[in-house]
């Protein structure tokens, strides 16, 4: 019995945990947003942008550091040689023994190592500033992305329902034509009404779980897996028009763009690189300083060979310092065309932001006036909606009592659906408008708040 208890419970347990593997799971909003800075992999190449400018700019900061070198060797000499002794040459040994250490360091470069390093500060900032802009279109790719599932679900939502609805109808004009209320022909025409939307919830389905799709592999999911996106719902009385003002959103993306900020970085850059090329014809100066020693075993002193002691920490060292002036003469003209280049790139990086600068102020003004177009959608798709469904309902009555056609109730409940239809597209489009412009404004944050989504 305990056996079989045993069996039980284990079985039971594994249907339960079977069930829960197969149940899919469920992502909201937020959940994307993290999912999808979590794994995409354009974050971790602007990450790794960052750890190469910083690498970059220590190795500059290094530059202003003094060098530092030691050597020691030795030599054997076998042969013929010159002995000072004897004051004259013979055959002998000679064992020698030498090390020394120096140090030089650049007083001045024509500020090339200051420039240099103020441009690897910049490129970091610049780095940083494009990795947060990286994290930013993360963040607005997978909210549109959210945003095209919830729509998709919504439009399959009417179409089922309108496709219930219609075979509601269907089986009540069956049994009117049974009866003679109603002629044959109205049964056909309903009938081709029910296969016309259950094409429609296909084809619904079809976007909704391509859009699915598309969000999954945003976020990196496994695409065999089951996921349900979960829908917030929507507060249409959140759905309030802001008063925007062109001028002061072009005056804050210009603060806050993290790209456009990067940009001006980059012309600042060049104008450092161009100072740095402008040095190559200025003279350097540096210092040095060394110490040396060495031993040398036939090394004598009135006949004597001096100790190694005596030799390597005494007799034979020897301490120097000095300094080096190097002025360019002429180098094949290689700095002036170094320097014509780089103000070639200087003028070109301005161009560029200039032109960048424009693109800023056409993003602003489409997604200002889409954002203004969706508004008046809004309100037309209200009324639009309030008036189809009392023309539905009244054809709907007519309908019953016989003062109506089939087809004009049907055209009056296909005006019903596209009216609804067109409301839900319109308000998700202006809910997603509003955080296009906070992604054009730079103002596009990791918590993303849509105030219309009820919690």
């Amino acid at each position: 019995m305990k056996l079989h208890f045993y069996f039980v419970v284990l079985l039971l347990i594994g249907m339960v945990a079977q069930a829960a593997a197969q149940q899919p799971r469920s992502i909201t909003l937020d959940e994307a947003i993290e999912i999808a800075l979590e794994n995409n992999f354009e974050i971790e190449l602007s990450r790794s942008n960052i750890d190469r400018s910083e690498s970059q700019f220590r190795r500059q900061r290094a530059e202003f550091l003094p060098n530092l070198n030691a050597s020691f060797g030795g030599t054997r000499t076998i042969g013929r040689q010159f002995d000072p002794a004897a004051v004259a040459f013979d055959d002998f040994t000679t064992n020698n023994l030498s090390a020394s250490i120096s140090t030089s360091v650049v007083i001045f470069n024509g500020f090339r190592n200051i420039n240099e390093l103020r441009s690897a500060r910049l490129g970091i900032e610049s780095a940083e500033e494009r990795y947060q802009r990286t994290r930013e279109s993360i963040i607005f790719e997978a909210a549109a992305r959210f945003l095209d599932v919830l729509l998709a679900a919504e439009l399959l939502e009417i179409n089922q329902e309108n496709l219930e609805a219609s075979n509601k109808q269907l089986e009540q004009v069956i049994a009117q034509v049974e009866v003679g209320m109603r002629p044959i022909v109205d049964q056909y025409s309903q009938e081709s009404v029910v296969a016309n939307n259950e094409l429609s919830v296909i084809q619904s389905e079809n976007v909704l779980n391509l859009n699915k799709l598309r969000l999954a592999r945003l976020l990196q999911l496994d695409p065999l897996a089951e996921f349900e996106f979960v829908a917030p719902g929507i507060r249409e009385e959140e759905l309030v028009v802001k008063d925007y003002n062109l001028r002061e959103m072009i005056d804050i993306a210009l603060v806050n763009r993290r790209d456009y900020l990067a940009s001006e970085m980059e012309v600042e850059r060049a104008r450092y690189d161009l100072s740095i090329s402008q040095a190559g014809g200025m003279p350097q100066v540096s210092l040095s300083a060394g110490v040396s020693t060495a031993y040398r075993d036939q090394q004598r002193v009135e006949g004597a060979v001096l100790p190694f002691s005596d030799q390597f920490f005494d007799v034979n060292i020897n301490r120097s310092m000095g300094f080096n002036i190097s002025v360019p003469i002429f180098n094949r003209r290689q700095t002036r065309n170094q320097v014509e280049q780089r103000r070639i790139d200087f003028k070109d990086a301005e161009l560029r932001l200039e032109d960048f600068r424009q693109e800023v102020f056409l993003e602003l003004q489409q997604a200002y006036n889409d954002y203004m177009g969706y508004a008046k959608e809004l309100e037309a798709t209200e009324k639009a909606v309030i008036a189809a469904e009392k023309a539905y309902e009244t054809e709907q009555e007519r309908y019953n009592v016989g003062s109506a056609t089939l087809i004009e109730l049907t055209n009056a409940n296909n005006e019903f659906i596209r009216a609804s239809s067109n409301r839900i597209q319109a308000m998700y489009q202006f809910i997603f408008q509003e955080k296009v412009l906070d992604f054009f404004l730079g103002r596009l944050t990791e918590d993303l708040e849509i105030d219309a989504f009820a919690d």
